[in-house]
């Protein structure tokens, strides 16, 4: 869980600038792309399946989720504005998807956020109580993680967390308060700590040790991305119950859009195993 050796904070906020290690574009065209991809692949998702849109889970105007429905369920933790894109081959298997909003920096905190994505879980387990699969990308992947170590004790309705699939997360929180990302967030090397799944792999084992985890990396990310999913695996890998797997390269930027996608058929297959 070493950071790397002798690195400077410009290389640093490098190494966790995502949108700078593109290999097919510059900086502010991959993020541009990302949106436009996803976001309108969201809207054509809801005009192709039913849906449930805006469901409260709190009192915030952030705190809703939407439900692309039928039968089973798995949460993907980013803006539900742009995460509804990757549902249209899990759908048509028979999978139900919640995608949640939260509060993000600097509006909300990073407990919060984790609270806002604990609580959208538990309230939609009170309309369908069904076993779930998380799903995650870069900060969707921590929050994921965070919720394997939820013990879920004050909860209705525990979740029966049958799977995860955690792409390009970042699992200690540490190495970031000395990058522009805790700018927003204004993490104390404590809030970065207890927010961090790396320091709380034993808590997987026992919350959710029976779970089937896929930790991936792209063959792009920075060597700190792929340092962070090598060590969160090798962590939380051998505490299990139910066999695991790393991914180490997925090459394509925009995933599980269609149900021949390498990432979506890791997903599928997960969840078919998983029902077993």
């Amino acid at each position: 869980m070493a950071l790397m050796a002798n690195i400077s904070n410009q290389e640093l906020e490098r190494q966790y600038s995502p949108s700078l290690w593109s290999h097919r574009m510059d900086k502010d065209a991959v993020i541009e792309a990302h949106v436009k991809e996803t976001t309108e692949g969201t809207r054509l998702s809801r005009t192709l399946v039913q849906t449930e849109l805006n469901i409260p889970y709190g009192q915030s105007e952030s705190e809703t989720f939407d439900l692309y429905l039928p039968q089973y369920l798995i949460s993907y933790g980013c803006s539900k504005e742009e995460s509804g894109f990757m549902v249209s081959p899990l759908v048509s298997r028979g999978i139900a998807v919640m995608v949640m909003d939260y509060d993000i920096a600097p509006k909300g905190n990073m407990d919060l956020m984790v609270s806002q994505v604990r609580r959208s879980i538990a309230a939609t387990l009170t309309r369908y109580p069904h076993d779930i699969y998380l799903c995650g990308h870069s900060a969707g992947a921590h929050l994921a993680a965070m919720m394997l170590c939820t013990d879920w004790g004050d909860v209705v309705i525990r979740p029966n967390i049958k799977g995860a699939v955690l792409v390009s997360g970042i699992y200690d929180l540490l190495p970031i308060i000395h990058t522009y990302v805790n700018d927003a967030l204004g993490m104390s090397p404590e809030v970065a700590a207890r927010n961090s799944p790396m320091l709380f792999v034993a808590d997987v084992a026992r919350n959710a040790g029976a779970c089937k985890i896929a930790v991936v990396a792209a063959e792009h990310d920075s060597p700190e991305f792929k340092r962070q999913s090598k060590d969160y695996f090798q962590g939380v890998g051998p505490l299990l119950s139910a066999p695991s797997g790393s991914i180490p390269r997925v090459t394509t930027s925009i995933f599980l859009i269609s149900s021949h996608y390498f990432l979506s058929t890791c997903v599928l297959v997960r969840r078919e195993k998983s029902a077993e």
